[in-house]
């Protein structure tokens, strides 16, 4: 395979983009976690929860929406429930299927939590 030209600088491209992910990243990481006790994906996972116009979503329409694999949402949002921020059921029409909604204590840990996160998000990122 013959490199073109362009490709050195895509993959400086890709690397820097990489970084900056990262630096912004483990920022946002050790505020949630000190702040409010949350990783960032348990942040995420309750953000897609609060954020949504439902009242209930399905898991795996939850997974689908985000980067974290089935069996890493799946437990992200078991430690979310031992947390009491939010709940699961079954659906009623598909067992298979299962339901997760935020609590008011998760709603108001997103709350604050989502302040945290502006902070970083406007700290680190350029406008």
């Amino acid at each position: 395979m013959r490199l073109m030209t362009s490709e050195p600088a895509l993959v400086n491209r890709w690397r820097a983009l990489l970084g900056s992910y990262n630096e912004v990243a483990g920022h946002l990481e050790r505020a949630l976690q000190d702040g409010h006790g949350l990783t960032m994906g348990e942040f995420e996972t309750l953000d897609r929860l609060v954020t949504r116009s439902c009242e209930k979503q399905r898991m795996q329409e939850l997974a689908s929406d985000m980067y974290l694999s089935q069996s890493a949402l799946s437990r992200t949002v078991a430690r979310l429930e031992k947390g009491g921020l939010v709940t699961r059921s079954l659906c009623e029409d598909d067992r298979r299927g299962v339901f997760v909604t935020v609590t008011e204590d998760g709603q108001r840990r997103h709350a604050e939590a989502r302040a945290t996160q502006l902070g970083v998000l406007s700290e680190h990122l350029p406008a």
